[in-house]
């Protein structure tokens, strides 16, 4: 298959033509970039210097269409919805790594975008694609999830699927490497404040709050909230979550594992820890793994769920070969066998 990758110098961007120039199936034929100039890319990101012999082109959909299969669009919110509609007219197939096509309603994108929305038939058309969940997409646009998104999903969905919890008592810690910003300069993400301290942003008013609870609410209609909350760590990749639940009935550490265990022991690329261990940072940065540990608390009733993934991997370049993968019909697993950089 023959791909295109729009915005490929952004963070997403690159981490799409790691991955993309050693899957077995695929060729980059094009790459793009809506605001660097310059026609090498190499010039720009040195590190690729003879790994991706292309020029660095501007953005020209027919040409896309002529000579792809595919477009990825690693490009920001606001920017992918005015990109995707000459594609989405033509029902040409899209991945798309922002957040603009991941809300079904208008009006919530631009509550918590603060922008204008896609055209409502385009987020209605478009696949959620939280790719541990479903073999097939429905649709030629697939929107990949959220990195906190994925995360926070993952670390409930066997709650929430199972009725296992009091649906008002979800409490969600999530904190993010300097790498979820985005490349784009802010005095939160400048050395000087980063460096060596934690600070917490977007209180209440993460954009990643009614993604999460427009999936929880199609597993489980009746959860009402989460509280969720997003801090930066000094570190340049990897998210780690922790989430508190109650549980609605007395359970065992055992049996809260086991039902971890079960449920996510087809998902290849969610690897639950065994009993008593919990994840850190360094054992998925640079994979497509999300690890998660589990613990019951006996006499609070209170269940604990700490997850880790890599955020520009897994919660974002590496979830949408997944989706990639789906929307072809090779095995999930295909190009995607990442061994974690260590140490």
């Amino acid at each position: 298959m023959k791909v295109s990758i729009i915005g490929v110098t952004g963070y997403s961007g690159i981490e799409l033509v790691r991955i993309l120039s050693r899957h077995p199936n695929v060729e980059i034929c094009s790459i793009h970039s809506h605001s660097q100039k310059t026609t090498e890319l190499s010039d720009y990101l040195p590190h690729l210097n003879y790994l991706l012999d292309l020029p660095l082109e501007a953005i020209d959909a027919e040409k896309i269409m002529d000579q792809a299969d595919l477009v990825f669009l690693a490009t920001p919110s606001g920017i992918s919805k005015k990109v995707a509609q000459t594609f989405i007219k033509a029902d040409f197939p899209i991945i798309d790594l922002s957040g603009d096509f991941r809300l079904k309603a208008a009006d919530q994108y631009e509550k918590w975008y603060k922008n204008s929305s896609a055209p409502l038939e385009s987020l209605q058309k478009a696949h959620y694609g939280l790719a541990d969940f479903y073999a097939k997409p429905a649709s030629k646009l697939i929107a990949n999830p959220g990195c906190y998104a994925t995360g926070t999903l993952l670390s409930l969905a066997p709650l929430i699927q199972q009725r296992m919890i009091e649906k008002d008592s979800v409490i969600v810690d999530a904190k993010s490497g300097l790498s979820g910003a985005g490349k784009k300069l802010s005095s939160s993400t400048h050395f000087v404040t980063s460096n060596e301290n934690m600070t917490l942003y977007k209180m209440n008013s993460h954009q990643h709050i009614p993604e999460i609870m427009q999936q929880l609410q199609k597993w489980d209609e009746e959860i009402p909230a989460i509280q969720f909350s997003t801090s930066l760590i000094p570190v340049t990749r990897g998210i780690f979550i922790t989430t508190y639940a109650k549980s609605n009935e007395h359970l065992t550490q055992s049996q809260l594992w086991q039902t971890y265990q079960n449920f996510y022991q087809e998902k290849p690329f969610v690897r639950v820890q065994k009993q008593g261990i919990y994840p850190d940072l360094r054992q998925v940065i640079g994979s497509n793994f999300c690890d998660i540990g589990v613990a019951y608390n006996e006499v609070t009733k209170i269940i604990t769920v700490v997850t880790v993934l890599d955020n520009l991997v897994k919660g974002a370049a590496g979830q949408a070969v997944q989706n990639l993968n789906h929307f072809a019909g090779w095995s999930e697993e295909t190009g995607l066998d990442l061994v974690p950089i260590y140490p």
